[in-house]
C-alpha cells in the first residue's frame, strides 16, 4: 500500500520542551511578520506529556522570553523553591552542606518545583492556539532524504504488522509527512538523532555522549510531613566513591513528593542495579521518615545527557537540525535541562524561519549554530563543562574540583582555569567482567518504601500491543549468551528498570540459557542501547502510542 504523504514547512520530531518551544517560537514570528508557515509536532507518547520524565525543578529563563505572561496563561508553574538543601551521605548520617559553600550557579532560588508532562500539556495548548498541528501517538519511524542526500522529512511507523511481520487485517502504512526542514527533538538518545549523527558524521572531533539513569518515584506524602517548595539533593551513599551519582526530593503540588535517584552509566561493576540503589536510597534515616506513611502513585526511568558541553554534536545537516537533548544541553552539576532545551528550540526555530523567508530549502541552518554559541545557553555549559569529566578522579575529590570551577566561573575569574578536560571512552566500555567485580547484596523488598521491578512498571501505566514486532533489536543473538551472560553475568537484566531482559533455561538445549525480551514492559528508558557492552542492542520505535502514559510527572 502506498503511503500518503502531507506537506509542512518545518516538522518536528518530538513534543517535549525543545519541540514545543520551535513550534511556538516559528508561529510567533510568523505571525509578527504577517506570514503563513505550516507547523506540525509528531509525538510518540499517547498524548503530551505521556513520555516526559523529570524531576523537575525548572529554570524559566527559556520559558520568560518565549511567553513572558506564562502565569497569566495558566501555566502549571505554581511552586517557586523556598529551600534548598545539599547533603553529603553515609551509611547512617547526613551531613548537610552550607549553602554559602555551594557554586551560586547550584542555588535553585528563582526556580519552580514542577510536573514537566503537564508542563509540556500546558506548552501544546499554547502551541496549537497558534496553529500548529499536533499529532501525538505517530512516532517518527524513518528519515526521509532527497536525491541530495538531505532531509526531507519522516515518516511514522506503519500500524498493525504482527509479531512475525505479516500485516494483521487492521494494517495501515505510515505516512511521509515532508518538510524544507525537519528539527528533531526525540530527547535523550533518540533514535533516528542516532542515525543521523552517524549518517552525517556529526560527532566527529567531539567527546563520546555520557549519560545517566535517572529514576523517579512520586509520592503523596503525609501533609505534616509536606514541605511545599523545599528541595533537596544528595551525593554518597549508598554508592561507593567510584560510582556517580545522587538523588533529589523535592516537595511541591498537594502533598506531593518527587523523589529520584541518578546513577552514571559509566560505572564498571556489573553486578550493581541503579534500581535497586534507589530503593536502598529510600531506606536512609534522612529519607524514609519523608515516606514512611505516604503512598506511592508514579514511576518512571529515563536516561539523561551528562556529557555537557565537550560531548555535544555538530548540530546541523542539509535539511534539519537537532534540538533539545537530541543534541544533549543538560546540565549535570544543576541537575537541569528543560530551560536549555527550550532555548536550543528556540534558536532553530528563528534560524528555519529565516531560511524559510530566504526561501531556501533543505540546506543547513548554519545560523542556529552560530546563535547556540553566542547563547547563555553556551555560557550555562561552559561554566560547568569540567564538572563531569573531573569525576574520574573519584567522587569526592571530583566533586572538590568541579566545584572550584564552578566557583571561579561565577566569581568571573574562569580565565584560572581557561582548560577543558574530555571524556573518557563511551560508557559501555567501562563494564569489569563479573568474575572481578564484587557482588552486591540487595535487601528484600518490604512492600512499605521498597517495592520490585514489576509492580513499579504497572505504576507507570506502560502499555504496547503484544503482537508487534519486538522494538529491542539485537543485531547478533548469539552475542547476549556468548559475551554478556558469559563475561558479563548478563548486565542487562541487573540494569534495566523495567524486568524487560530475562535470561531463562532454552527448551531446545538442555543445560543453555537464551534471552526473553519482555518488550511489553519497556518503560523507553533507552538504557539498554547505551549500557549493552557489545552495542547489541538498538532501540526503536514501537507501535504509536506504547510505552509509558505518566501522570504528574
Amino acid at each position: 500500500m502506498p503511503r500518503e504523504a502531507m506537506q509542512y514547512d518545518v516538522v518536528i520530531v518530538g513534543g517535549g520542551p525543545a519541540g514545543l518551544a520551535a513550534a511556538i517560537r516559528l508561529k510567533q514570528l510568523a505571525a509578527e511578520s504577517g506570514r503563513e508557515i505550516g507547523v506540525c509536532v509528531l509525538e510518540k507518547g499517547s498524548e503530551v506529556g505521556a513520555h516526559i520524565l523529570s524531576g523537575a525543578v525548572i529554570d524559566p529563563r527559556a520559558l520568560n522570553e518565549l511567553l513572558p505572561d506564562w502565569g497569566s496563561r495558566g501555566a502549571p508553574i505554581d511552586t517557586p523553591v523556598t529551600d534548598d538543601r545539599f547533603l553529603l551521605l553515609t551509611a547512617a548520617e547526613a551531613y548537610r552542606i552550607p549553602a554559602w559553600m555551594l557554586p551560586p550557579l547550584m542555588n535553585n532560588h528563582g526556580n519552580y518545583i514542577v510536573s514537566l508532562g503537564n508542563v509540556c500539556r500546558w506548552l501544546a495548548t499554547q502551541a496549537e492556539a497558534l496553529g500548529v498541528e499536533i499529532y501525538p501517538g505517530f512516532p517518527a519511524a524513518e528519515v526521509l532524504y532527497d536525491e541530495r542526500g538531505a532531509v526531507r522529512g519522516v515518516a511514522t511507523g506503519d500500524q498493525g504488522v504482527a509479531r512475525d511481520g505479516a500485516h494483521k487485517p487492521e494494517y495501515q502504512p505510515g505516512m511521509e509527512l515532508q518538510a524544507k526542514y525537519t528539527l528533531f527533538a526525540e530527547g535523550c538518545r533518540g533514535s533516528l538523532s542516532q542515525e543521523l549523527m552517524a549518517r552525517f558524521n556529526l560527532r566527529d572531533g567531539v567527546d563520546p555522549q555520557k549519560y545517566g539513569i535517572g529514576l523517579k518515584e512520586l509520592w503523596q506524602v503525609a501533609p505534616a510531613k509536606h514541605q511545599r517548595g523545599l528541595v533537596v539533593h544528595t551525593q554518597g551513599w549508598p554508592l561507593d566513591s567510584r560510582t556517580g551519582g545522587g538523588s533529589f526530593i523535592y516537595h511541591f503540588g498537594d502533598n506531593l513528593v518527587s523523589i529520584g535517584f541518578v546513577v552514571h552509566l559509566d560505572y564498571e561493576n556489573p553486578h550493581l542495579s541503579p534500581y535497586d540503589e534507589f530503593q536502598r536510597f529510600k531506606t536512609h534515616p534522612a529519607v524514609r521518615g519523608v515516606l514512611e506513611g505516604g503512598k506511592r502513585v508514579g514511576y518512571g526511568a529515563r536516561a539523561i545527557n551528562e556529557g555537557g558541553l565537550q560531548s555535544i554534536p555538530k548540530l546541523v545537516f542539509p535539511g534539519g537540525a537537532l534540538i533539545g537533548c537530541s543534541a544533549g544541553f543538560a546540565n549535570l552539576p544543576r541537575n537541569k535541562g528543560s530551560h536549555n532545551a527550550m532555548k536550543t528550540g528556540m534558536l532553530a526555530a528563528e534560524a528555519a524561519f529565516a531560511a524559510l523567508s530566504a526561501s531556501r530549502i533543505g540546506d543547513e541552518l548554519g545560523a542556529y549554530s552560530d546563535a547556540f554559541r553566542t547563547s547563555w545557553a553556551h555560557e550555562d555549559l561552559y561554566k560547568v563543562r569540567n564538572v563531569k569529566p573531573g569525576l574520574k578522579m573519584g567522587l569526592w575529590l571530583g566533586t572538590l574540583h568541579g566545584g572550584l570551577h564552578m566557583w571561579l566561573n561565577d566569581l568571573g575569574l574562569g580565565a584560572l582555569v581557561p582548560w577543558t578536560l574530555r571524556h573518557r571512552g563511551p560508557d559501555h566500555d567501562s563494564l569489569l567482567p563479573a568474575s572481578e567485580a564484587p557482588d552486591i547484596g540487595y535487601p528484600k523488598y518490604d512492600g512499605v518504601l521498597t517495592f520490585d521491578k514489576l509492580s513499579s512498571v504497572f505504576l507507570s501505566n506502560t502499555n504496547h500491543e503484544e503482537d508487534q514486532p519486538v522494538h529491542l533489536k539485537l543485531r547478533d543473538p548469539a552475542l547476549a549468551i556468548s559475551v554478556n551472560l558469559a563475561r558479563y553475568g548478563g548486565p542487562e537484566q541487573i540494569y534495566c528498570p523495567a524486568g524487560v531482559y530475562e535470561f531463562v533455561a532454552d527448551e531446545t538445549k538442555p543445560g543453555a540459557k537464551r534471552l526473553q525480551i519482555n518488550a511489553q514492559n519497556c518503560v523507553h528508558c533507552k538504557t539498554c542501547d547505551i549500557k549493552d557492552p557489545r552495542q547489541n542492542i538498538r532501540w526503536v520505535t514501537p507501535e504509536g502510542g506504547g510505552g509509558p502514559n505518566y501522570s504528574d510527572m
